[in-house]
């Protein structure tokens, strides 16, 4: 946790109030804070500051702001994925959040088992974007949308998201153009399931303004490749 995020009613007072279990047991145990230390406390979908420990019990930790400080800014992505295993929904919600993410879809694909979607974790999002937030320093979260079907998405909503200044990437290992290095520009990613994307999928897909593109002709994994995509088209190397 490198960011304490309170809801605004938090600090509606002289002193804002830290009352989170979770976030009382981290500070407690794992940072042993005392009065007078300094605490950095984001107000969620707000503004980011240091503060002051003024007060330490068991049920609060109060809090005076000191001064505000930055909010890290979001990558320009919109990143449509394939419904992942439970699992792995876990992971990819935090990283995402925490690499950035204006704003996220879960799409269903014929690879995609139909059990996924019955998982608990899609009731429990806000939890793992909170902590993703916490991670990276942020208050903002991501936009997250979710659609069941795979063709109505991709031939309605889809269009929608494309212009001319923010092109859509599907990876795509079976192509031979690369995923262009280093862009100056939004842009729509899109990354489909374990077992890639059908033909019929990419063909849908590419009928509807997206570029499939290659990062290699490696099986990368779905975690793996959110990463390793941001990484190369945001460099600044």
């Amino acid at each position: 946790m490198n960011i304490v995020l309170l809801d605004p009613r938090q600090t509606e007072s002289e002193y804002w109030s830290i009352s989170s279990k979770r976030q009382l047991e981290h500070l407690q145990q794992h940072l042993e804070i005392t009065v007078g230390d300094t605490l950095k406390v984001g107000i969620r979908e707000g503004k980011r500051y240091l503060t002051e420990i003024v007060e330490v019990t068991e049920q609060a930790i109060k809090l005076k702001p000191l001064k505000e400080e930055s909010v890290p800014a979001k990558l320009p992505v919109t990143l449509i994925v394939a419904m992942p295993r439970p699992k792995v929904l876990r992971r990819l919600i935090m990283d995402s959040v925490t690499l950035g993410v204006e704003k996220m879809i879960l799409l269903h694909s014929y690879r995609v088992d139909k059990s996924y979607w019955q998982t608990p974790f899609l009731q429990q999002l806000d939890h793992y974007v909170t902590l993703g937030l916490e991670q990276a320093g942020d208050t903002v979260a991501p936009q997250i949308e979710i659609h069941k079907r795979f063709k109505p998405f991709v031939e309605d909503v889809l269009p929608g998201l494309i212009t001319a200044e923010r092109p859509a990437y599907v990876a795509h290992p079976y192509v031979e153009q690369p995923m262009p290095f280093a862009i100056d520009h939004p842009c729509t990613i899109v990354i489909g399931p374990e077992g890639g994307f059908i033909p019929y999928e990419i063909d849908l897909l590419i009928k509807n303004g997206c570029q499939a593109l290659s990062l290699g002709n490696r099986i990368i994994r779905t975690e793996t490749v959110i990463p390793y995509v941001f990484g190369r088209l945001f460099s600044t190397c």
